[in-house]
């Protein structure tokens, strides 16, 4: 007999994969990204200038996103 919470954990990383997956195949932005914030002008870091397409600095967008939600 297997325990349940053997089960259970083995639920919790199906869902976790999934959910990985999930976002892993999401959309991502594309093209280069802006050397500076479009909104505050400050120096975007180049590590967050890798991932291509980023337009603010992590500030700005965790402000802009929470506009969006309200």
């Amino acid at each position: 007999m297997v325990c349940p919470f053997d089960r259970a954990q083995a639920l919790e990383q199906r869902q976790r994969d999934q959910a990985i997956a999930a976002q892993l195949a999401r959309a991502r932005s594309t093209g280069p990204s802006l050397t500076h914030c479009e909104d505050c002008d400050c120096e975007i870091p180049p590590a967050r200038r890798a991932l291509g397409g980023k337009t603010r600095c992590v500030p700005c967008q965790t402000t802009f996103e929470r506009g969006l939600r309200r």
